[in-house]
């Protein structure tokens, strides 16, 4: 725990208000006149999810929170729960919902490392590696003489299910690079 000034807070920063980590999304600066400075600040409640704005004095006293962050492989998902790993072999769950937008890309025992990031020992959030390896189980072939351009054609990855845009020339059973932040398709893996 850290005491910060409002003025000083930056977007990205996790604060403690009653008692609940909040992540700053957005810091407003004001100063107009003879008022006292104020900082508008757009946070998002780490543990419930919720978004909400409060207005600071800029010279009001907040508290800072740093998190703990861990190298983690993902082992199973047991409904509602993804279940990871650490170095040592520890489990940590994590709720299906917070998950939503990186469950595509989860694959049993995948070896992938991510980051899972920790407020007093319970995991908040996921961070996969920005460029990930996944293999297309299903993929339809595209028609000949198309040359409208950049062709593109639906594939179904291996594990998840999840079906995303690839290449014209992706065959079944080839491994793609996906962007992880995107979701979207990079390159055929050689």
């Amino acid at each position: 725990m850290s005491v910060k000034i409002a003025g000083d807070v930056q977007s990205g920063n996790v604060l403690l208000v009653d008692n609940e980590p909040l992540v700053v999304l957005k810091r407003e600066y004001n100063k107009s006149g003879r008022n006292a400075a104020v900082v508008k600040l757009r946070a998002k409640n780490l543990l419930t999810g919720r978004i909400s704005e409060t207005v600071y004095k800029a010279d009001d006293k907040l508290t800072g929170v740093v998190l703990d962050k861990k190298d983690c492989t993902y082992s199973y998902y047991a409904a509602p729960v993804h279940v990871f790993v650490d170095e040592e072999y520890n489990q940590y769950e994590i709720n299906e919902e917070t998950l939503s937008d990186i469950a595509p890309f989860l694959a049993p025992d995948m070896t992938d490392v991510c980051e899972v990031t920790f407020y007093e020992g319970k995991p908040l959030s996921v961070v996969l590696p920005k460029i990930i390896i996944r293999e297309v189980e299903y993929t339809e072939s595209v028609a000949r003489g198309d040359t409208s351009g950049k062709i593109t054609k639906s594939a179904i990855l291996k594990h998840t299910k999840h079906d995303m845009q690839v290449s014209a020339f992706v065959e079944i059973g080839d491994k793609i690079e996906i962007d992880s932040v995107t979701g979207e398709f990079r390159a055929r893996v050689k």
